[in-house]
């Protein structure tokens, strides 16, 4: 019986073959704590391990991503923790104006197709977007790993959603994305691998692979992989610089759960309503929803495509009175992106806020929280009561947000262009 690409990762990584159900060690290739979980994992390290050395601190990093710079004495201290845990052991830190975790293993090539890896970060499911395994976990696993360089995983089952029809502009790959949450909300891939096929999810590009793997989150998944597109390992190399030689992919008889079959033709630009990231409508039926403040960013929707598409929908026009637009790029490479080629000037003259590279309008600290009443449309991934403030949240792609801050309401692109 042929392997899927989950399993074919899993096998070179632990010893023997695997098959669903089976729970094996893993050799891990990167292990991260973020600002959020890292002062937890150095304290357990400190206690349970002593002065014990790392299993190696070349495979191993903290990334300041959430509250940075720190907001709080708080998150400050926790962050110094964490440098000097670091530099008594060796370890690379990403410190705050570095950008979102995830991504700096993407863009630095330290996570690269085939690759495990595990961070303190609920959506490091990400890296499927390059073909590499990602996990979340907890500041106690997530110090075992930093001792060991191995953690313990079941192999899950997988199934596979193939995509019909083709996504054009001014879709996006977010539209998209939400749509499979509302076909197949938080049931049908619980605790699954995901494996996404079709014309369309081979025409993603990269910063598209990104914005979908991350949502597997959302869709209760373990980890999704899109399957390579046409460009994938030509955008790799060039964010890189490191050559790919090979690509994860199926074997013809490797054996699915279950085969969704999602038809995409006709689609119309996608939102979703609180409370959860699963009620996703068309947004021609959110028209009258008031929107006061914009969030364009997070680990979905913040690398250089997608903010270049929203300033593209910005430039010659403002934001509409009243209406607060707050951009915060991925990383420090996207904010540079942006600066050197002149979008930052485009978002600026909208009247746009833009931030420091990080995780940005996502939680609680961030910049953009919401008050009481207050509605906000944003990029993020979740927008559960409580999550970005008092207010509720709606979440959508670049192109309807930058439409909302024009016409402060939901608004489809199609209505500015």
């Amino acid at each position: 019986m042929g392997k899927t690409i989950i399993e074919k990762i899993f096998e070179r990584h632990t010893e023997g073959p695997v098959r669903p159900g089976d729970v094996i060690w893993l050799e891990i290739d990167a292990r991260t704590a973020r600002d959020f979980g890292g002062p937890n994992v150095v304290k357990n390290y400190e206690r349970e391990y002593d002065d014990r050395p790392l299993d190696d601190p070349k495979k191993t990093f903290f990334t300041f991503d959430l509250v940075a710079p720190a907001k709080t004495i708080k998150y400050a201290n926790n962050q110094q923790i964490c440098r000097n845990f670091a530099a008594k052991h060796g370890i690379k830190v990403y410190d705050v104006g570095e950008g979102i975790g995830s991504h700096i293993m993407i863009e630095q090539g330290i996570v690269r197709p085939f690759s495990t890896a595990v961070g303190t970060d609920s959506h490091y499911n990400i890296l499927g977007a390059v073909g590499a395994f990602g996990q979340g976990m907890g500041d106690v696993d997530i110090t075992f790993v930093f001792r060991t360089g191995k953690t313990w995983f079941e192999v899950p089952k997988t199934i596979r959603i193939h995509i019909k029809g083709k996504l054009e502009y001014p879709l996006t790959a977010k539209d998209l994305t939400l749509y499979i949450l509302r076909q197949i909300g938080t049931r049908e891939a619980l605790g699954r691998a995901i494996e996404f096929t079709g014309e369309a999810i081979k025409n993603l590009s990269l910063a598209g692979r990104i914005t979908l793997s991350s949502m597997v989150t959302e869709m209760a998944g373990i980890i999704g992989f899109p399957e390579e597109g046409y460009r994938t390992k030509e955008e790799l190399e060039k964010l890189t610089g490191k050559k790919v030689d090979e690509f994860p992919a199926p074997d013809p008889d490797a054996e699915y759960e279950k085969v969704i079959e999602i038809d995409i033709t006709g689609l119309k630009p996608q939102v979703a309503a609180p409370p959860n990231p699963t009620n996703v409508k068309d947004v021609d039926d959110l028209r009258d929803v008031k929107v006061d403040t914009v969030f364009i960013g997070s680990c979905t929707n913040g690398r250089t495509e997608d903010l270049v598409m929203a300033a593209k929908l910005l430039k010659g026009r403002k934001i509409k009175e009243g209406v607060r637009l707050n951009v915060v790029p991925a990383t420090r490479k996207v904010w540079g992106e942006l600066l050197f080629s002149g979008v930052l000037q485009d978002l600026y003259e909208s009247g746009a806020i833009i931030a420091n590279p990080s995780c940005g309008g996502c939680a609680q600290g961030h910049i953009g929280m919401t008050g009481k009443g207050e509605v906000q449309i944003s990029t993020s991934n979740r927008n559960f009561p409580g999550k970005q403030g008092d207010g509720p949240t709606y979440l959508a792609g670049p192109l309807v947000a930058a439409a909302s801050a024009l016409l402060g309401r939901i608004a489809s692109p199609e209505e500015v262009l």
